[in-house]
């Protein structure tokens, strides 16, 4: 097959047998793409088989023909689940392993005598001591691959992928207005909406702080605050409006299926986060088709640039989130500009055939041409 059909979306000469395997129960970041991914194997007609959690939420998110395994991956010392998984890649005969995040990789030791190839995919600046015994590595920026190659794993095995947002439809105006009752915030209002995990990492604090410094209305229209997420802050973020006064006009949805239920009534989408290895929020907000305030972490930074698809201002500096929170909700024009920036950089580089042609395209990779490869990432090249 040439070149130019596998750019245009044809896919690989060949079927491409392939295992993934992931330990989360709930559909955060890495889990969606997973999803995402996974099922665009499945419709390329590549044979997949999904590993998961029993009890994972993945299950019910994958298209129903794929072919499913559950294993427990208790914790990293699981001895039991490392051997099943071995067992079950042994009987499903993949030319590709691709694991996802720490758990699964680390529960991943495939025999020397396999005829497959391990790939760990990084969404994050982790530590490699769990990673290092894969055969190639999948970073979703290039931060984290020049992070995988300064640490120590040998350059030519490490590939930059990105993460792909799938086209979202929009909601009819009644649906809309619907949503914005149910949240008891009225028609008018300028909405903030912010999703994530509430931990420290993601800047919360310095989101509500940040709130609280606007007056309660801006150019006639009154502001609200919505934060899509749960975790361990939740009850001290919620006493931390309450000191600041801001109690009333902050809606907490708590952890939610789809957060893009509450992007698409977003005025402006705010990623807080004091570290940000990619940003997944960001692009869904521009998939949305709606502009984004975040902070200069390294995700963010990468990805966006400033005033032309994103508005981006220092880490953990609440006065700056403050004015940048001003200046966006009463200019309409700029937060037009950056979601429709956004919108075109989504659609144009984070696209599923884009993505998953990097999967399954080494021919794209110009330092792997002379080695003629034509499947899966590195899997000829690697067994050779």
């Amino acid at each position: 097959m040439s070149e130019d059909s596998l750019c245009n979306g044809t896919g690989s000469s060949k079927a491409i047998p392939s295992v993934h395997i992931i330990g989360g129960r709930l559909l955060g970041g890495a889990e969606l793409f997973y999803v995402r991914l996974v099922n665009a194997l499945h419709q390329r007609d590549h044979p997949t088989l999904a590993i998961t959690h029993p009890h994972s939420l993945i299950l019910d998110a994958l298209h129903p023909a794929i072919s499913r395994t559950s294993i427990p991956m208790r914790g990293i010392w699981d001895l039991w689940s490392r051997w099943q998984i071995r067992q079950t890649v042994e009987r499903f005969r993949p030319e590709i392993v691709q694991t996802y995040m720490g758990r699964a990789t680390r529960l991943t030791h495939l025999p020397e005598s396999k005829r497959c190839i391990h790939i760990a995919r990084l969404g994050g600046y982790y530590n490699l001591t769990g990673y290092r015994h894969a055969d190639a590595w999948i970073g979703n920026t290039q931060g984290i691959c020049d992070y995988l190659i300064r640490n120590g794993l040998p350059a030519q095995r490490v590939f930059q992928i990105g993460n792909f947002i799938l086209p979202r439809q929009p909601s009819s105006p009644e649906m809309l207005a619907l949503r914005r009752q149910q949240l008891g915030v009225p028609e008018h209002a300028l909405l903030i909406v912010a999703v994530g995990r509430l931990h420290p990492v993601k800047g919360f604090e310095d989101l509500i702080t940040a709130f609280s410094r606007l007056p309660t209305a801006l150019a006639g229209r009154p502001i609200y605050l919505v934060i899509v997420g749960d975790g361990p802050l939740n009850q001290q973020l919620k006493s931390l409006c309450s000191q600041l006064g801001s109690a009333e006009r902050v809606r907490w949805t708590g952890w939610q299926r789809d957060s893009g239920l509450f992007q698409e009534l977003a005025d402006l989408i705010v990623c807080p986060s004091r570290h940000e290895p990619l940003g997944n929020v960001i692009l869904e907000a521009w998939a949305w088709h709606r502009p984004v305030l975040a902070t200069r972490t390294l995700g963010p930074a990468e990805i966006a640039i400033h005033q032309e698809d994103a508005w981006l201002v220092p880490i953990n500096d609440p006065i700056a989130l403050a004015e940048a929170l001003r200046l966006l909700l009463t200019d309409a024009p700029l937060r037009d500009h950056l979601a429709a920036n956004g919108y075109q950089k989504v659609h144009t580089f984070y696209n599923e055939q884009r993505i998953v042609n990097a999967y399954l395209d080494p021919v794209s990779y110009t330092h792997l041409r002379a080695h003629e490869t034509d499947s899966y990432l590195v899997c000829r090249l690697l067994l050779e």
